[in-house]
């Protein structure tokens, strides 16, 4: 949805999910490589410090019915108005999907099983895929597709390890993806929603004359060309930035061990210790 709120909520969501993945995967991983095994989400010990999972938990019905109050309030454009639906359905959608991942870990009901919930969280970004950037056009319409790149990322990242959850390279994927759509978000929302930020030569979003797709207003078609142009640039820092943060996190995880985390529930910690465990040597037995 069309906002600099948006897009800044959007980046603390992401962004900070992202980041917390990354950590606990890496911290994982380098316990032993060969008991990696990818979770859903990774729950820390004692349970205030999950207090990020419990906020979504709580604000995404929320920010799902308003958006939803507010098609059926909209009496404007029409696609304005159905992008409210469409908004309001997919965060109900990623909302069912925390729900599932509460049960399972609550109750440990067998019948939600890992790899369904990896499937369910690739639909809903497929979903997020089919949905962004519809009535936009022009400079707009090329920024929004960068942000399906990393939704498809995303998505073929759930489906992938719905199959095979042992594929460090594919959570790394998964969460730097995450962290990649937060901030260039951010980036969207205070060049395309901002007077301050935005491209030299054009204004904010607003809709075309004639139709009911927008875009930013530009004086001059050079101007759009360079909005362009410098909006593929600054693609391209952002990469280099969330690479750079997964190298130098995986680096000081790999010095400090202190810093990992450890505090994880599920089957993976039990099996590693429990391995640690049958390599130790056995207690030689005197004989009398």
């Amino acid at each position: 949805m069309g906002s600099l709120a948006t897009h800044f909520c959007t980046f603390l969501f992401l962004f900070s999910i992202g980041f917390r993945r990354l950590y606990c995967s890496f911290s994982l991983y380098l316990k032993d490589p060969s008991l990696y095994r990818s979770k859903p989400w990774f729950f820390i010990n004692p349970n205030w410090k999950n207090i990020d999972f419990y906020t979504l938990l709580i604000a995404l019905p929320i920010i799902s019915f308003s958006d939803i109050f507010l098609f059926l309030s909209f009496s404007g454009y029409p696609s304005y108005r159905f992008a409210f639906l469409q908004h309001g359905t997919l965060i109900f959608l990623f909302w069912v999907l925390l729900i599932l991942i509460i049960l399972r870990e609550s109750f440990d009901l067998c019948a939600i099983n890992e790899g369904f919930v990896y499937v369910l969280g690739g639909v809903c970004f497929l979903v997020e895929y089919l949905i962004n950037g519809n009535g936009f056009d022009g400079v707009a319409s090329n920024v929004y597709d960068m942000l399906d790149h990393l939704t498809l990322v995303c998505a073929f990242s759930c489906l992938y390890l719905s199959i095979r959850p042992t594929a460090f390279v594919a959570d790394f994927y998964l969460s730097s993806g995450l962290m990649f759509k937060g901030t260039w978000s951010l980036q969207v929302g205070l060049n395309l929603y901002t007077e301050t930020f935005g491209l030299k030569g054009c204004h904010t979003v607003s809709l075309l004359p004639g139709n009911d797709k927008v875009d930013i207003n530009c004086v001059l078609d050079v101007d759009g060309l360079r909005g362009v142009a410098l909006m593929n640039l600054l693609f391209v820092c952002h990469a280099i930035v969330v690479l750079i943060t997964c190298f130098g996190l995986f680096w000081l995880l790999s010095r400090k061990e202190g810093l990992r985390f450890g505090e994880g529930t599920g089957s993976l910690l039990p099996r590693i210790e429990s391995r640690g465990m049958l390599l130790q040597p056995l207690p030689e037995l005197e004989m009398d």
